[in-house]
């Protein structure tokens, strides 16, 4: 008898609404059993409740171990409104933003690019907790010795399953106090990780590195904005946002996104590149232990994109999203 997996299905707002559908219309193609839920979050539901991630929302997404998420809107000026993918990675506790760059077979991606960024997920400059007037504004960066270990040791047991390398980036030459705590604490980690090789960049010199020779990279170890950031510029040089997939990991729950947000600009007009939610979708089977299902499901992106025939406008082709994800289906 085949297992039956439950999944949470959070679409979001913008383009979530569109790929998210394709990353489970893959899914389904693989002849898995899955069990979709959905539930509704976002700035179309604040508008509608005044709640961007109504409580009941957050008690049925609970109810499933692994969420397929899309993106949500976070505009800007708007009163008393909170990011719901901050919010609810808070209330799942999914601690760790897993975020891999890889070459692929796109024109203008670089070669020999494998490396995975591992972001602190819950507290550094995106805590949440900001105050001021209109003539000083602060925020709070919040860094604690739990949640550096948690994710210092999360990046050093991803690196010893590839390369063993691992590169820590922090700014503690100036901002001694948070993230000297958050390298003190993660090389305390990398003690008990002879195996592994570690390198330590300061955040502004890593960012160029990344440009100059990305190859060098196999695990990046960073706190929450560092480790933000530098996925982006990362996915920049593989072939885009619309390539990008990501994981958020904590002890009960996991959750898969693409990197892309909500991208108003191009919602509604079905040309939204489905692949990064696909990808993500195949990180998600990995973590459910199905990875013969995740290699067949990444095989056959690549071998979409290595056709060239099915792409959408953001990576040069003309296709739709319903296109695309129908060209990788027929590729499984």
């Amino acid at each position: 008898m085949k297992d039956m997996y439950d999944v949470a299905v959070v679409p979001g707002d913008g383009i979530g609404k569109e790929v998210v559908p394709e990353a489970v219309r893959a899914l389904e193609s693989t002849g898995l059993e899955f069990n979709f839920h959905r539930f509704d979050v976002g700035y179309e539901v604040f508008k509608r409740d005044g709640n961007p991630v109504p409580n009941e929302a957050i008690v049925g997404i609970k109810q499933n171990p692994v969420c397929l998420f899309g993106a949500t809107t976070t505009p800007l000026g708007i009163p008393n409104y909170s990011s719901a993918i901050l919010t609810l990675r808070k209330a799942l506790g999914v601690y760790a933003n897993i975020r891999p760059a890889k070459s692929c077979p796109v024109r203008w991606s670089r070669d020999g690019v494998d490396l995975v960024v591992v972001r602190e997920n819950t507290e550094g400059l995106y805590s949440g907790i900001e105050f001021g007037d209109r003539d000083r504004a602060y925020t709070l960066r919040v860094i604690s010795l739990e949640a550096s270990e948690r994710i210092a040791k999360c990046a050093f047991k991803l690196a010893m399953s590839r390369r063993r390398q691992l590169t820590l980036v922090t700014k503690a030459n100036v901002l001694r106090k948070t993230d000297g705590l958050f390298r003190d604490v993660s090389l305390g980690v990398a003690e008990e990780h002879p195996e592994v090789e570690v390198n330590e960049l300061l955040v502004d010199v890593a960012a160029m590195h990344i440009v100059m020779k990305p190859q060098i990279f196999d695990v990046i170890l960073a706190p929450n904005l560092y480790g933000d950031i530098l996925s982006d510029e990362a996915a920049g040089l593989v072939g885009g946002l619309g390539l990008a997939p990501s994981a958020s990991i904590g002890d009960d729950y996991a959750l898969f996104e693409p990197v892309h947000g909500s991208a108003p600009d191009i919602a509604g007009k079905g040309i939204a590149n489905p692949m990064a939610a696909i990808l993500s979708a195949k990180m998600m089977l990995e973590h459910i232990g199905e990875d013969k299902w995740a290699h067949k499901l990444e095989a056959a992106v690549i071998s979409v994109l290595m056709e060239g025939k099915h792409l959408t406008p953001d990576i040069g082709g003309n296709s739709t999203t319903l296109e695309v994800t129908d060209a990788i289906i027929k590729a499984l």
